[in-house]
């Protein structure tokens, strides 16, 4: 019995270290990626037109596009400018989720009030409530952000709000309320530091949405202006030339992108499975 609980001890750890060392390469690989956008300044974007149109090679390993600019320097510089953009866009989400979902469990009529604009959004495709967003602040990355923030906190909301509605049948929240403390108290000492573990995940599962549909916006041409060297501008450029032969101006950016699209989700999951025991063996 003892040499069992020890190999489920060692199994249980050998998960963790796992779970750690991958998220912790993960969140390495991104941070990098950022510092490296950062580096480059526009002006290391160099027009070229002896280089146009080269396929990927070992000196371009992405290729060149139809001016002669390396694309892997622009797929880069445009990487961190979306993952800029995403996390700034989740946080800014996880906060009125946080916001709307406390506010739900003071009264009733708050709650009615959270679960009707939260409808509401839902109603309303998020590219359309993007764009009109975008265009109403003058677009950019700053109207993009906006934008991106104030159409993704649907979903985290509503977890929140129904984990707070379970939490608001303890036993200790009602003992809270026949001592008289007030439902601020309650919201803030109480339920919110049990939702944090929820927070956390649901923002960072926001982001993978968060990037996808500001590149999409900005595939659209409603979002970020063309000069800059933003992934959805790439792409969207690219397809004038996909006709030519010239494939690689769409793959890499595309398939980066979807990559780091992917290794976010991975995080999320696993920072889920630290945070909850309950799902880490599944």
């Amino acid at each position: 019995m003892v040499n069992k609980n020890k190999k489920t001890s060692k199994l249980n750890m050998n998960l963790r270290t796992k779970t750690l060392l991958t998220i912790s390469l993960i969140v390495l690989l991104l941070v990098l990626v950022i510092i490296t956008s950062l580096s480059i300044n526009p002006g290391d974007i160099k027009t070229n037109f002896q280089l146009m149109n080269q396929a990927p090679s070992f000196e371009h390993l992405f290729g060149t596009d139809w001016i002669g600019r390396d694309m892997f320097t622009r797929t880069l510089k445009g990487l961190g400018l979306s993952i800029q953009i995403g996390i700034v866009a989740s946080i800014l989400s996880s906060i009125i989720a946080v916001i709307l979902g406390l506010l739900s469990s003071f009264n009733k009529y708050f709650d009615t009030f959270v679960s009707w604009i939260v409808d509401l959004f839902l109603s309303v495709p998020h590219i359309l409530a993007i764009i009109l967003i975008s265009i109403a602040l003058g677009g950019g990355a700053f109207g993009v952000t906006v934008g991106v923030a104030l159409t993704h906190w649907t979903s985290l909301t509503r977890v929140l709000r129904a984990e707070i509605k379970q939490i608001q049948t303890s036993e200790y929240v009602k003992l809270s309320k026949n001592l008289g403390k007030s439902k601020l108290w309650i919201a803030t000492k109480q339920i919110l530091p049990l939702i944090v573990s929820q927070i956390i995940v649901g923002t960072i599962l926001i982001f993978p949405h968060a990037i996808m549909h500001e590149a999409s916006v900005t595939f659209l041409g409603f979002g970020l202006s063309p000069h800059e060297p933003a992934i959805g501008v790439i792409l969207s450029e690219s397809m004038k030339y996909l006709a030519t032969g010239n494939w690689w101006l769409a793959l890499f950016p595309g398939l980066s992108l979807l990559i780091i699209v992917l290794l976010f989700d991975i995080v999320g999951e696993n920072i889920k499975k630290l945070l909850n025991p309950a799902s880490a063996n599944n």
